[in-house]
């Protein structure tokens, strides 16, 4: 039987975990067992810049970070189940994306 796999990625955990837990319930209503949501390592991007704007001066820099994390969910290939999935409202700052796999 073919299985579904969807890859979630965001820099706002909160919306990521709040779309994992509405995936979750809508394969549990339909009766069908998933594994995940599974937390991938999560992707520091940092950036080191020079607080004075002309260059000289002291050295103090500003540090900005950031995250983005990830979540691995696997279920079997339902078509309602997968209807209802992509029928969802997912904010923008949230990226999907599924694939069937054998």
């Amino acid at each position: 039987m073919p299985k579904v796999r969807i890859k979630l990625n965001s820099t706002d955990i909160k919306m990521l975990n709040a779309i994992c837990n509405s995936i979750k319930d809508i394969a549990k209503k339909s009766g069908i067992v998933i594994s995940g949501p599974v937390p991938l390592p999560t992707k520091k991007l940092k950036v080191t810049t020079r607080k004075s704007p002309c260059g000289d001066g002291t050295a103090t820099f500003d540090r900005f970070e950031m995250r983005i994390h990830k979540r691995l969910i696997d279920l079997p290939a339902n078509e309602k189940v997968l209807h209802h999935i992509m029928r969802m409202k997912i904010p923008k700052n949230v990226n999907i994306k599924i694939e069937v796999r054998d």
